[in-house]
């Protein structure tokens, strides 16, 4: 059975992904990647090569496709297929590093990572998703806590350009947005598409920044769509 190992975004865990395994029905073997532990992406990247098979598949969302753009810098000949979900190759501005911090020092206020994961949940998602998703994603930002949240924030304020990393892929690739996104707006990931030889791309209307868990049966059909494309890994 293949591998496909899955990345969360900032400030999230495996819940994220969690409808997206289900719907995949046990027909992949699927691993969550850790990236908790870490403040850089690179460390992270490193990680979750520790836990994954000699070669496997690869799905990033946000912060994930992040770090699996990290991976196919420094690992590439172990990813055999690669979905990036929602995501941006491009570095910070220096505005979107200065509201990083901002919101490093917010969380790090005792009783204050509550209220943010709750107006944050709201911000990340269609109009039309359930109310038990925006549930959900709140209770994992608080899961998760405000030092992890801080770590990855700083880790993805530092990136570098990532750009150049797409023009080396060589392997199926899809390029996966929600139609309404608000995080990273649809150009970013057409920019992605454009770069990425050979990629295919995917729009999902009616769908925010988080396909894993808006679009779980959608996005489990593109990525079962993708691992059946011929790779020479």
């Amino acid at each position: 059975m293949k591998t496909l190992m899955i990345i969360p975004g900032l400030g999230s865990d495996a819940a994220v992904w969690q409808p997206t395994i289900a719907a995949l029905d046990g027909r992949v073997n699927c691993l969550v990647g850790n990236t908790h532990g870490d403040n850089s992406l690179p460390g992270m990247a490193r990680r979750v090569l520790d836990q994954a098979p000699a070669t496997f598949a690869l799905a990033g969302v946000s912060m994930g496709g992040m770090v699996a753009l990290e991976i196919m810098r420094i690992a590439p000949q172990r990813v055999t297929h690669l979905a990036l979900v929602d995501t941006n190759a491009r570095p910070d501005t220096a505005g979107q590093r200065a509201y990083r911090y901002l919101s490093s020092a917010v969380v790090a206020i005792p009783g204050l990572l509550g209220r943010l994961s709750a107006s944050s949940a709201r911000s990340l998602v269609h109009t039309s998703a359930p109310p038990e998703v925006r549930k959900e994603l709140a209770e994992m930002g608080v899961r998760v806590g405000a030092k992890v949240y801080i770590r990855q924030s700083t880790a993805v304020a530092s990136r570098k350009d990532q750009r150049p990393v797409l023009r080396t892929i060589s392997i199926p690739t899809v390029v996966v947005v929600g139609s309404d996104d608000r995080i990273t707006p649809l150009n970013l990931s057409q920019e992605i598409h454009d770069l990425t030889p050979g990629s295919t791309f995917q729009v999902l209307p009616d769908c925010g920044h988080l396909p894993p868990i808006e679009k779980p049966a959608r996005l489990a059909a593109i990525l079962l769509e993708l691992m059946m494309v011929s790779s020479t890994r």
